[in-house]
């Protein structure tokens, strides 16, 4: 077992938010009437994909019936459904789709991760459990540090989280901090000197891509479209070095 795979089994077995565990394991119990014969995964749900990727994408928060039914980020809800097969289609992902963990998905360079890794109520999780959950995306990133080039955050609630967790993990966040917007581009240095002025640049800093999250609020609206979401994750796959 390397080290993220032992990262990803201490996640999932967390227990450090009384609401997150009373709602996930609630939510498995009683279940949705159209899963009703599917066992829950009803725990935090780690992050997906490669220990050695180049890209990290992250979220808020697994849904109710999506990744806390499923065990994997992004997946069996609508949300997953955009993300995936705008991954698809940039060359990411091989296949479209994301509904089970044994589905064969395998994704090019990509991980996926949140700040926090229980399903909440509401989809609303709470600053102060964002925080608890942080050690968990600052030990992500760590780990992630010798190839990591490019880091996508879907909304605010999860650029909030990111740019503590990078100074945490070892890179030079500016300050003031920068803002979230939907395409917002900040190149990151290493705090020990390492990566060029431009971040992303040198050999080991990153670029950071702000983008709508792929909430079915966005995305039925507008707010984000197929090829919005397309433009950011291309770009950063080129940052990352995994443009074709």
């Amino acid at each position: 077992m390397d080290a993220l795979d032992d990262l990803d089994l201490r996640v999932s077995g967390c227990r450090a938010c009384p609401r997150l565990v009373d709602w996930r394991e609630e939510v498995a119990r009683t279940k949705r009437a159209a899963f009703a014969g599917q066992t829950y995964w009803g725990r935090p749900v780690p992050g997906f994909g490669p220990p050695d990727a180049r890209l990290l994408i992250i979220g808020l928060a697994p849904a109710a019936h999506g990744g806390n039914r499923t065990g994997r980020m992004f997946t069996g809800d609508r949300s997953g459904d955009v993300l995936y097969q705008a991954l698809y289609d940039v060359g990411l992902a091989s296949q479209p789709t994301s509904v089970a963990m044994d589905d064969g998905l395998e994704l090019y360079g990509v991980r996926i991760t949140a700040p926090v890794h229980c399903a909440p109520p509401d989809n609303k999780p709470t600053p102060g459990e964002r925080e608890t959950c942080r050690p968990w995306l600052v030990q992500e990133l760590r780990l992630l540090r010798p190839t990591v080039r490019a880091v996508v955050v879907l909304g605010a609630f999860g650029w909030q989280a990111t740019l503590p967790a990078l100074a945490e993990a070892g890179w030079r966040v500016p300050r003031p901090r920068p803002a979230f917007g939907h395409g917002v581009r900040i190149g990151i240095d290493r705090s020990d000197g390492g990566g060029g002025s431009d971040g992303g640049g040198g050999p080991d800093g990153l670029d950071l891509f702000g983008c709508f999250h792929v909430s079915q609020r966005n995305t039925f609206t507008g707010k984000l479209t197929p090829a919005m979401l397309r433009e950011v994750l291309s770009a950063a796959a080129w940052a990352a070095g995994l443009g074709k």
